[in-house]
């Protein structure tokens, strides 16, 4: 016999009631999940044979989820960080199922028990900072958008503002005369402000006096007005790191996407000294711990502190084999 179809009523109520009025959770987060259920769904419905608005929390037991992390993975080539975050997006379902279907609680334990899954953590790629004068010198300025680029690279090395924030800045986000800085909404819709140098303060005020933009419009628009989408951003990185190949070579050798150079500007701070705290406050970080991976990629800090500790007293040798007649009688 089958059970009656919960799960629509479950889902729109999950979505409405839970994510977007009690949590308000992002709309970044709101697609993320609507895309995972999405899939779910998909993935579902040639197996029951069934349309997904017929089906009930029953046919979504653990040995299904499972087998659709999987999926992703094989079917779809997605990695361990995002097969993690398909499944964080179920386990947060399945929590709220377990205030309303009470009858279904071991189903639900079952589901929630689904580890997340380990992944080798390779230490962060940054640019240095010849590499990043390289980068910002690549953009021709005798154009209008070589000009924007060189403005919005630059503020991204020196702010580490993540590419959403980023493409999501104003014009009256960013305030270039005394105590020059740049506002803007992060993860978890926490708002910060990050000081700018005089420099990018320099490059920002003649980018908003040429572009004369109302206070709302995009600080860094598109050719017809409108946002840049993170798309445009990773191919205007993309083309201006392939020009700057040509004065820097170690760049050949790196993939720079735009969350390379956030950590360029963590990286370039924590060199000059910058306490692991302050970082994390210029990064919009929820946790110090977050920065800790900086230390890991920072070969210099490494290097100062073994110039600290005493060095061995070995001296440089040659390997002599023993006498083989003594190594015979060893051996019996």
């Amino acid at each position: 016999m089958t059970s009656a179809p919960n799960l629509p009523g479950l889902l729109e109520s999950f979505f409405t009631d839970r994510l977007m009025h009690q949590r308000q959770a992002s709309p970044n987060t709101i697609a993320s999940y609507s895309d995972t259920f999405r899939l779910l769904l998909e993935f579902l419905a040639p197996r029951l044979k069934r349309a997904p608005s017929s089906f009930s929390l029953e046919d979504i037991d653990a040995p299904v989820v499972g087998e659709f992390l999987d999926h992703l993975e094989k079917e779809r080539g997605i990695g361990a960080r995002s097969r993690n975050v398909r499944l964080a997006a179920i386990h947060s379902f399945f929590k709220y199922a377990a205030f309303t279907e009470v009858a279904q609680s071991a189903l639900i334990q079952r589901v929630l028990a689904i580890p997340s899954k380990r992944y080798d953590r390779s230490p962060i790629a940054f640019l240095t900072r010849v590499e990043i004068d390289a980068l910002v010198a690549a953009p021709d300025d005798q154009t209008w958008m070589g000009r924007r680029d060189r403005a919005l690279l630059l503020l991204a090395v020196q702010s580490g503002l993540r590419v959403s924030e980023l493409v999501g800045l104003a014009c009256q986000d960013v305030v270039v005369g005394c105590g020059a800085h740049v506002r803007c909404m992060g993860k978890g819709r926490k708002e910060r402000c990050t000081p700018l140098r005089k420099e990018t303060a320099a490059v920002l005020r003649a980018w908003l006096r040429e572009q004369k933009g109302k206070p709302t419009d995009p600080l860094f628009p598109n050719a017809h007005g409108g946002q840049l989408s993170r798309d445009a951003v990773e191919h205007l990185l993309a083309k201006h790191v392939s020009t700057a190949c040509r004065s820097c070579h170690s760049l050949e050798q790196k993939h720079v996407s735009p969350h390379v150079l956030r950590h360029s500007a963590a990286m370039d701070l924590l060199q000059h000294g910058v306490d692991r705290s302050v970082i994390a406050l210029w990064l919009g970080h929820e946790s110090v711990e977050t920065t800790q991976m900086y230390l890991h990629a920072n070969l210099a800090l490494k290097e100062a502190a073994l110039a600290k500790t005493a060095p061995m007293d070995v001296r440089a040798g040659r390997y002599h084999p023993g006498d083989r007649l003594l190594a015979f009688l060893k051996s019996l």
